[in-house]
């Protein structure tokens, strides 16, 4: 099998769907020796952050020494972001490799996998083999019947964050979506919940003291932002003055609070993590999509994954504060299964004007439709047939109302848009920086 044989396998459509519970994978760890049993791990849930804090942590610990595997979903450009040993993707040969591997057991199976449970057998696989000291693992959706949570006793639980998606999966309210990423938590393992809602909070606490695990908070009292702009921030916690962290957004000091509390607890459990490579480990952070800056003047450019209320939320608070004065152009296109409209009426006190794209994927809600949304909420927009397009016009408009243009929504739309921004320039001299 080589590398694109290996993905076409992953992503045929028999492997597709969503079919929570454990009974799948639990048998495809079996057939393959449970390689997971093999490595410690850092499970990591939530509705959003999760992304952020596992690139955050994962730095820090390959600063400090460990071989540390990395598992992360959806990919932002490329397959082999899912799994990464010291934050460096996994090679197409070891890939296509790996896959060979798991496809054998799983070509046995009656009742055969899902995509993503081929992809949690595959990195359990690749991690194994590279003989990770740690393996930080997120989450795909949920947590209790995730195809991750068939791990047993973790160093760490965390679940950084509660709100409303996947509902018709996880539950309608928020004790529910919580109880649903509370099942990460095992017994006698420490839980981190690092979200701000008091309700979930009580609803992962109980679930901590009926598992005897002891249950840890984040004290944000102890974050003190010092500087924010779109250069990074510089904030205190605790007892460490002037961290730096390049990633922008007003939420990454938060997470990053969160990561800094999950290192006190690893701390406790034996782990050896010095000052300075907290400090290098942040300080070298990187994570495409998230508030991310595209160009930064003429006119700035970021974009943000923001694809459900809660993340669309945060993207907004983060205009306010770096664009305090100002309002700015939106370039966006969603899937048509999230609450657009609550993420519109989110938008719509910051948006100057609305250019809307539809993704490529059957899932995406069109151009027409979200733009039509739009001028529901009273925001000015234009649908257009292809993200070059909608950027060019974006770009125009932008320059000439000295606005910022924040590209916005599903990253299945980030890819498209880098390609477009990379045809934009040649084509005009417009050049957006290196990442």
């Amino acid at each position: 099998m080589n590398y694109d044989e290996a993905l076409a396998y992953i992503h045929s459509v028999s492997w597709k769907g969503s079919r929570p519970g454990l009974e799948r994978i639990t048998e495809l760890c079996r057939l393959l020796g449970d390689p997971q049993r093999n490595l410690r791990f850092i499970h990591v849930a939530g509705t959003n952050g999760k992304g952020s804090f596992c690139r955050m942590l994962s730095g820090i610990l390959t600063a400090a020494g460990y071989r540390v595997g990395l598992f992360t979903s959806p990919y932002v450009k490329r397959f082999n972001e899912r799994m990464m040993v010291n934050n460096v993707e996994i090679p197409d040969a070891e890939l296509a490799r790996d896959t060979g591997i798991v496809r054998a057991a799983a070509d046995t199976m009656e009742d055969k996998p899902t995509e993503f449970e081929l992809i949690t057998a595959i990195g359990f696989v690749y991690f194994k083999r590279m003989n990770c000291d740690c393996v930080v693992l997120e989450c795909g959706m949920g947590g209790r019947l995730d195809s991750t949570n068939v791990i047993e006793s973790p160093l760490l639980s965390v679940i950084t964050g509660i709100d409303f998606d996947h509902m018709a999966y996880l539950g309608n309210t928020i004790q529910a979506i919580a109880a649903e990423k509370g099942g990460i938590i095992k017994k006698g393992c420490p839980c981190l919940w690092g979200g701000g809602d008091d309700s979930a909070c009580r609803t992962l606490s109980a679930i901590s003291e009926v598992k005897d695990a002891p249950f840890y908070t984040v004290d944000r009292t102890n974050l003190h932002v010092k500087n924010m702009t779109l250069g990074g921030t510089v904030f205190d916690f605790a007892d460490l003055p002037d961290i730096h962290l390049p990633l922008l957004g007003v939420y990454q000091p938060r997470n990053a609070a969160t990561v800094l509390t999950a290192v006190g607890i690893l701390r406790e459990k034996g782990l050896r993590i010095s000052e300075e490579a907290i400090r290098s480990g942040l300080a070298s952070s990187v994570w495409h999509a998230r508030f991310e800056l595209l160009r930064a003047s003429d006119p700035v450019i970021l974009y943000d994954g923001g694809h459900n209320p809660q993340g669309v939320r945060a993207a907004v608070e983060s205009i306010r504060a770096y664009f305090p004065d100002q309002k700015v152009n939106i370039l966006s296109g969603v899937m048509a299964d999230k609450d657009y409209d609550e993420m519109i009426a989110l938008l719509a006190p910051v948006t100057e004007r609305a250019f809307t794209v539809t993704p490529q994927n059957s899932r995406s809600l069109s151009a027409s439709d979200y733009a039509a949304h739009f001028t529901a909420h009273r925001v000015p927009a234009q649908a257009y047939a292809s993200v070059p397009e909608a950027l060019a016009a974006a770009v125009a408009d932008s320059r000439s109302g000295g606005r910022p243009l924040v590209c916005l929504g599903s990253l299945y739309l980030y890819a498209e848009l880098l390609d477009a921004l990379s045809a934009f320039g040649q084509s005009s001299g417009f050049c957006a920086p290196a990442q």
